[in-house]
């Protein structure tokens, strides 16, 4: 898939003049799944910490994600992510091994078009689907290999979008960087990151474009690289001037 890093393809568009409606999805269940690139130690749009990006991370459909900007319900979530099959090809190309990895969501992808991170609760994306998760590949944390191909017969190796199984599982138990405190929780800025460590009922992020004056939790590790990306930094202080929270 060609280049592209969501938190810098935020602009001023997406940011929401009323309440959006959010995907509610079950804890286990089927998607869309494509890739991006993502740089190592780059602070994504949950604000999780730097060393988050040396384990496999994600960026999840806007609707499912739960905001058009900064964080949502969905960040700091970790679900196990199965290879079923692709659809653009013809024909369709069913692996002989399942390739599964247990992602955590720390990015957003944004919706607007008809990209597949676009579906809504009443249109699904282009897959058929209501979810899409964009996984940071390729990565130091995942094999070069965890897509399977078939070059003889279909003449390139990269199928770009899959159709997936997921599930939600336990960060600490199921991540691979669930032991490793520096990569769990946030990053030390006073507005626009939320990133729990293990997400349950009691500390799940609200939706900042919903209400940037909600309080998240505080998600914020003191192991932390406590520095914001420059990008992000500027889009969420902009968002807040226009919503009129903030003041120079």
């Amino acid at each position: 898939m060609l280049l592209q890093l969501h938190a810098l393809t935020l602009t001023l568009a997406w940011i929401p003049t009323a309440l959006a409606q959010w995907l509610q999805y079950p804890p286990s269940g089927t998607a869309t799944m494509t890739h991006y690139t993502l740089p190592d130690n780059y602070i994504a749009a949950c604000g999780c910490t730097a060393d988050s990006t040396h384990y496999p991370t994600a960026a999840m459909s806007q609707a499912a994600f739960g905001s058009s900007i900064a964080y949502g319900p969905a960040c700091g979530r970790c679900f196990n992510l199965t290879l079923l099959n692709t659809y653009t090809p013809t024909p369709p190309f069913f692996p002989t091994v399942a390739s599964s990895v247990v992602v955590k969501v720390t990015d957003l992808c944004p919706g607007g078009g008809t990209g597949l991170c676009s579906a809504t609760p009443g249109h699904p994306n282009s897959g058929e689907q209501y979810i899409n998760f964009d996984l940071a590949w390729p990565s130091s944390s995942i094999s070069p290999n965890f897509f399977p191909s078939n070059v003889s017969l279909y003449g390139y190796s990269d199928f770009g979008v899959w159709n997936v199984s997921y599930e939600i599982v336990s960060c600490v138990d199921d991540w691979a960087g669930g032991h490793n405190a520096a990569a769990l929780g946030s990053i030390n800025q006073t507005y626009g990151v939320c990133c729990p460590a293990n997400p349950n009922s009691t500390d799940l992020c609200p939706s900042y474009s919903d209400d940037s004056n909600a309080q998240p939790p505080d998600t914020v590790t003191s192991s932390a690289i406590s520095s914001f990306s420059g990008f992000s930094y500027t889009i969420v202080t902009l968002y807040l001037l226009v919503r009129g929270t903030l003041s120079l």
